[in-house]
């Protein structure tokens, strides 16, 4: 089964951000895929912000990338724009570092007004990066995220359908016709 990458962008230890998407890897793991979770705010901030592409931990977050079949990358928006901490990974990928993959984009906020920051914030930048896909997005809203006392996540009955479905579809793309890096016309 494909490798996937579940990267999330949030700065925050306790981000509904990055729960989601260990909730969400639960049920890709399920399926039977290898997924690596990857916690950008775990990186050396030094190393990211000062483009130190040798860095040791950003080597191997390169290479992660680079090995895995499918990435999830998860964000949080502020002032309409996926986080700067996730911008800093993306800018120290290779050009093509997603040449061939799936991506799934989501997104985490508190207002509905940022709903379209996936199509015009991340996308775009994702889509120069070569992906053979990008699978539809989700923005959810923190609302719809509650954590428990014990950490465990439970997202709002909709949502959770929706994005079930995203990731089903994500899933299938990956063993579909983008699987081997080729794009349909």
């Amino acid at each position: 089964m494909p490798t996937i990458l579940s990267i999330s962008g949030s700065p925050s230890p306790t981000s509904r951000t990055a729960r989601l998407l260990r909730s969400l890897d639960s049920r890709l793991t399920a399926q039977g895929h290898q997924v690596i979770p990857l916690d950008v705010r775990t990186l050396p901030a030094e190393a990211l912000l000062h483009a130190d592409f040798g860095h040791p931990e950003i080597v191997r977050a390169t290479e992660l990338v680079t090995r895995a079949d499918g990435v999830v990358i998860g964000t949080p928006v502020y002032k309409a724009a996926y986080s700067g901490l996730l911008k800093s990974l993306l800018d120290l990928l290779p050009q093509f570092a997603l040449e061939g993959k799936t991506v799934l984009p989501l997104a985490t906020g508190g207002s509905t007004a940022h709903v379209l920051a996936i199509d015009y914030g991340l996308r775009p930048v994702l889509a120069s990066m070569g992906p053979a896909h990008i699978t539809p997005g989700w923005f959810v809203l923190d609302k719809h995220i509650e954590v428990g006392k014990d950490g465990g996540v439970v997202v709002d009955p909709t949502t959770r359908e929706a994005l079930e479905r995203l990731v089903d579809q994500f899933s299938a793309a990956l063993s579909g016709p983008y699987s081997a890096g080729v794009v349909a016309a």
